[in-house]
């Protein structure tokens, strides 16, 4: 009997788990600290300490599964390549309403003239002389989007450009009509170029984890869970890796799912940079029909119903303003002081113990900076190479490299486009300092925390009298913040009409407040979740304790509850799906919107079959191609006709065809 091999590669952790052939049970599991910039050394730790606890043969691996959360991460944290978008045919003021001003964050826009009408005819000639002035200016960029004006009607142009531009730059390319077939191109245009800055994080991922299948081995096909679950071939999330956006929390959801009897739920996911939770329906994730939100950005990515918060084990912590001074986690992921300690005890051990000798705290704090680079990155302004210069030989004190606040920026310049990474006191600190954790330098995390007591506030008092207290509140705020994302995503699912009231405010509410604290007086008030809470992620088990009592609901962090993405990724199942139009713009013609173009037929009896043939090839193919065998394949047809004036009128047609089952056995 062979074995199944489930991988999850995270922002501080990747795990990996092996399950029986039937999937039933966890024979083995194992954690590395995800590696950077080398992803391959993280998961050869986890891959083969699984593999040697497990006491096979690599060879016996049969199936091979990974989720990420790095896609996930990079777009809540704003990271990413350099990319540049190519808008064919667009009104600029309808890609500003669509947030792509603040999803380019100051990358080039090249708008050009072509794009087609809805009905898939021309509406202007495509512009290749403007795309080719555009493109003498494309220094520093790691790849291009492509969306033109009803791409889904007619991709011609989209297609053009993206040769035209290949052939000029050797650059990947993403066109928006091959990540969603749905009407809406500003819309479309962000999903693209969300999918263009994250090629590259996604493709060093998978030639890490296929470089040690086949440095160990294992022949089996490498397949990546997607952001509704499903798994699709590593080729695949390659060229489309905004479809891993969410990957990790739904293999979580699938994990939670397999680890517990709970049928109805909600799934809360906590890792080190974000927390993402959503419901369990009937022992199934809730799929969002409106596309995946991550990061602030509304997406054509069909995905579980998440809602993903900048809240984790390793979140930035910043004392706020005001005379008290308060405390706030997130959403900035850094690196763990203890953990830095871990790796580089002779570097923080000396700088944390010459800056306790001070009087007062050190400007910088405890905070250092790691490089995440093989080759230091060129081509940057003076002040980051000024940087970039100070990290040649490692990590170093932040007070070392940015010695003024006009420095400030260009560090995080760095850090937002992957080069460096901040390392600074975390709730994973505060665990080690009251005991809750061990796995790192607990003696360094005490001295970080004393540091960062020794701030002071806003009336002059220090924020905490030792680390100790100061660490009992960072655990204290990471349940606050918990029981205020687990309040916000029930009150926006609920199905209740709250009014105009947001969930952020609900979940903040006065009368929120009190019924969790129980007032009776003249008033008496009870709140609480109507479902239990599935705990998972690495942290659950040392914070969400607390979150249960004070929501009132059963806390549910079962065994395996820190692999559980692993787990869910490689019990998952191939889901491939193709989906079509027919438009009706004239009576008597009817135009079925095909891969390759539009097509004109007299009825819509005949466009539908045309056009259902084709999407039923389409992702039966799509599933061969993914390694099933015999996929179960299903239709869905929405028209939209009407009776006028005793006559049957047909205004148009959606279709949708759906393979899907179990990847094969694949050797050799």
């Amino acid at each position: 009997m062979g074995y199944l091999l489930g991988v999850d590669t995270g922002g501080t952790y990747t795990d990996a788990v092996v399950l029986d052939g039937d999937a039933t049970r966890v024979l083995a599991r194992a954690k590395a600290l995800t590696s950077r910039p080398d992803l391959a050394i993280g998961v050869a730790g986890a891959i083969d300490a699984a593999i040697a606890d497990a006491g096979i043969a690599a060879a016996e691996i049969e199936i091979v599964a990974l989720s990420t959360t790095l896609a996930t991460n990079a777009l809540v944290e704003g990271q990413g390549g350099r990319v540049a978008l190519v808008a064919i045919g667009f009104d600029p003021a309808s890609l500003v309403r669509a947030g792509l001003e603040d999803a380019m964050r100051g990358d080039p826009v090249f708008a050009i003239a072509g794009g087609h009408t809805h009905a898939g005819t021309e509406a202007a000639d495509l512009d290749l002389a403007a795309l080719n002035r555009a493109l003498d200016d494309a220094s520093g960029i790691t790849g291009f989007a492509v969306a033109a004006h009803f791409a889904t009607r007619n991709p011609a142009h989209e297609l053009t450009a993206a040769a035209a531009i290949r052939a000029r730059t050797g650059l990947p390319v993403t066109c928006s009509h091959e990540l969603s077939a749905a009407l809406g191109g500003p819309k479309r245009a962000l999903t693209a170029v969300l999918n263009a800055r994250l090629i590259g994080m996604i493709a060093g991922l998978i030639t890490a984890v296929e470089g040690h299948l086949a440095q160990s081995g294992i022949a089996a096909r490498l397949m990546v869970v997607r952001g509704d679950g499903a798994l699709i071939p590593a080729d695949m999330a390659r060229v489309r890796p905004i479809e891993t956006i969410l990957s990790g929390p739904a293999a979580s959801v699938a994990g939670a799912a397999w680890l517990t009897d709970v049928q109805d739920a909600m799934i809360s996911d906590i890792g080190g940079t974000t927390t993402d939770i959503c419901q369990l329906q009937g022992g199934r994730p809730r799929i969002d029909p409106q596309g995946a939100m991550v990061g602030g950005f509304r997406t054509m990515v069909e995905a579980v119903a998440m809602r993903t918060f900048g809240l984790g084990g390793d979140s930035a912590v910043t004392v706020t303003g005001g005379l008290t001074g308060g405390l706030q986690l997130g959403p900035r992921r850094v690196m763990p002081i203890a953990l830095l300690a871990q790796t580089h005890p002779a570097l923080v051990h000396p700088a944390l113990d010459a800056a306790l000798a001070l009087d007062g705290p050190p400007l910088d704090g405890a905070a250092f900076i790691v490089p995440l680079w093989d080759v230091p990155p060129v081509g940057r302004d003076a002040r980051e190479a000024a940087i970039v210069a100070g990290l040649i030989h490692g990590p170093v004190r932040m007070g070392d490299v940015v010695t003024t606040r006009l420095e400030q920026p260009a560090l995080m310049r760095l850090v937002a486009q992957g080069h460096a990474l901040i390392a600074d006191v975390t709730p994973s600190d505060a665990a080690h300092v009251l005991g809750l954790a061990d796995v790192w330098d607990a003696e360094a995390a005490v001295k970080a925390m004393t540091l960062l007591a020794r701030r002071r506030r806003g009336d002059g008092q220090r924020i905490a009298p030792d680390a100790d207290t100061l660490a009992r509140a960072i655990v204290d705020q990471v349940t606050a913040q918990t029981v205020d994302c687990l309040l916000q995503a029930a009150f926006a699912d609920d199905g209740r009409d709250w009014g105009t009231a947001t969930p952020e405010h609900l979940a903040r509410h006065p009368l929120t407040v009190a019924g969790l604290d129980g007032h009776a007086g003249l008033i008496t008030t009870r709140l609480g979740l109507g479902v239990p809470v599935v705990g998972l992620g690495a942290p659950a088990a040392t914070y969400y304790g607390a979150v249960g009592q004070r929501l009132a609901t059963r806390m549910i962090v079962p065994e395996h509850a820190d692999v559980a993405n692993a787990i869910g990724a490689v019990v998952g199942q191939v889901v491939m799906q193709a989906r079509g139009s027919v438009t009706a713009p004239a009576p008597g013609r009817c135009v079925a919107h095909l891969a390759d173009g539009p097509q004109t037929f007299a009825t819509p009896e005949d466009a539908i079959s045309a056009l259902e043939a084709a999407l039923i090839a389409s992702a039966t193919a799509q599933a061969h191609a993914a390694g099933v065998t015999d996929p179960q394949v299903a239709v869905t047809r929405d028209v939209n006709s009407a009776r006028i004036e005793g006559q049957e009128t047909f205004f148009g047609a959606d279709l949708r065809a759906t393979a899907r089952g179990r990847p094969r056995i694949a050797h050799g």
